[in-house]
């Protein structure tokens, strides 16, 4: 799937967050979305996963044949801070209710064994920590069969060992995706072939 934004403008009240932003997000491709706290970084994100509509321009959904996408949703996966689980589910559960919607390229007690999880699979979200649920996260949103996959600072709230994990999950299960990944952080993204800077839409 190509993902092509024409002269897209988000604009909250009076206030734009970005104007005029054009790029074609090819397949299998690498980018980062860079710029300080409170620039639309995070927002932009949203408007590619359709999550917020854009105030002005186009957003595409291409197959590599060049005909519209009728349903993207089914296409991306995402993880950000902001993304609410559901704290009453299980770690099973949740994955489990996920499931029926995407589907996933491994077993649920396999993702939760790649995440660190596994003992943890009997547990309600409620009581995990902040790091357990970017890791719950993290595994919703790369073991999902889906060629895109949306990160917005992937790395939040999580300690060495979950960052090495993060690295290990692009290394391994990423190759084959488009990846879009909003930060501000180089750790985050260094691997990415392409970097905007979405202070140039301002």
């Amino acid at each position: 799937m190509e993902i092509r934004l024409t002269n897209t403008g988000k604009r909250f009240n009076r206030e734009w967050i970005f104007r005029k932003f054009n790029h074609t997000f090819l397949r299998h491709k690498t980018y980062a979305i860079t710029g300080p706290n409170g620039s639309g970084k995070s927002t932009l994100l949203q408007v590619i996963s359709g999550a917020l509509m854009q105030t002005e321009g186009t957003v595409e959904y291409l197959k590599a044949s060049g005909g519209a996408i009728t349903q993207p949703v089914q296409q991306l996966s995402i993880a950000a801070p902001y993304l609410e689980l559901i704290e009453e589910m299980t770690a099973t559960e949740l994955l489990n209710f996920h499931s029926v919607f995407k589907k996933f390229i491994k077993t649920i007690p396999a993702i939760l064994q790649e995440v660190g999880l596994e003992k943890a699979a009997g547990k309600q979200v409620r009581y995990f920590s902040s790091g357990m649920k970017q890791r719950l996260k993290l595994g919703q949103a790369f073991f999902s069969a889906v060629p895109v996959l949306l990160l917005d600072e992937p790395t939040t709230n999580l300690d060495e060992d979950g960052i090495a994990l993060y690295h290990r999950l692009i290394g391994e299960y990423a190759k084959e995706k488009t990846i879009i990944i909003s930060s501000n952080d180089k750790q985050e993204y260094n691997f990415c072939s392409e970097v905007i800077d979405i202070g140039a839409y301002k």
